[in-house]
């Protein structure tokens, strides 16, 4: 079964969820003249990323009526988008949901916030603690919001749970513009690293950035999708919004483990005795 998903590179409006519904009304609407099965935002989709004191104002319940229009559409077609959650203890989490068929299917909340550099996420927002796999109509996802994919556990974790897709929405800015290399240092950083992952975790890699501008800082693009044997089958390349429609078989991640069973092979029982072992060491 090949399944036909766009990723939407957009460029949402800083703290404004009306601007920002409106635009991912836009784009699903898009997406179904194209006839694609799915559509997947970045990181932060409905709110944008450099909220600080704004946090607050943008955080939605789960069950907020402002998410209705977006669970009507996902009758038609599963959406993935990143916005703030409220949780039922008034934390704050930087989360991405799925909706299939009119309801929130399956929601990550990141795991590794980002508290360096020009950043600064754990002042007003919780960490997630969890890796569960989304059972979505279209097969078992497993989601990594940007820095949850430069630590190894997140993608690990769902590989041991037979994720056929990892879903990696982002809002990293464009760095390392450098003689001699075509393209930004960023870009070239997560396609190296969003290979290495799919070749690893033999699973479809669906990365969707976005692009524009927040504090004088610029979004760097490049979402594109990885094949689970590390060869990239589309991208978008630039600074500007735009869409990417690519078909996938997820059954292709089944047919890569069999061919190179690196799953079968895998020892978590030594990496729980190492940890435990390394646990003890560090009380000592």
């Amino acid at each position: 079964m090949t399944i036909r998903i766009q990723l939407a590179q957009v460029e949402p409006t800083l703290g404004n969820l009306e601007a920002n519904r409106t635009l991912h009304l836009a784009e699903i609407e898009a997406a179904r003249a194209d006839r694609a099965q799915a559509i997947c935002f970045p990181e932060l989709s409905l709110t944008g990323y450099f909220l600080k004191d704004q946090t607050s104002e943008v955080v939605l319940s789960r069950e907020s009526a402002f998410l209705a229009p977006l669970l009507e559409a996902s009758r038609e077609i599963s959406v993935g988008l990143g916005f703030v959650e409220r949780a039922r203890d008034g934390r704050a989490y930087n989360a991405y949901a799925w909706l299939e068929d009119g309801r929130i299917t399956g929601l990550h909340r990141k795991v590794h916030l980002v508290t360096y550099g020009m950043f600064e996420e754990s002042r007003d927002l919780a960490a997630g603690e969890h890796y569960r796999p989304i059972e979505s109509k279209l097969g078992r996802l497993g989601v990594l919001v940007c820095e949850d994919l430069w630590h190894m556990e997140g993608a690990w974790l769902y590989f041991q749970q037979g994720v056929d897709a990892l879903i990696v929405p982002s809002a990293s800015p464009a760095r390392g513009v450098e003689a001699g290399q075509d393209g930004l240092g960023s870009v070239r950083t997560w396609r190296s690293l969003l290979e290495t992952t799919a070749t690893m975790t033999q699973s479809w890699i669906v990365h969707v950035n976005r692009t524009g501008w927040e504090d004088g800082i610029s979004f760097g693009g490049g979402s594109r999708v990885i094949d689970p044997y590390g060869n990239e089958v589309g991208a978008l390349a630039g600074l500007d919004p735009g869409r990417l429609v690519v078909d996938v078989d997820p059954r292709e991640a089944a047919r890569a483990r069999t061919r190179v069973p690196l799953r079968r092979d895998e020892k978590p029982w030594i990496l729980r005795r190492e940890l435990d072992r390394l646990a003890e060491e560090h009380e000592q």
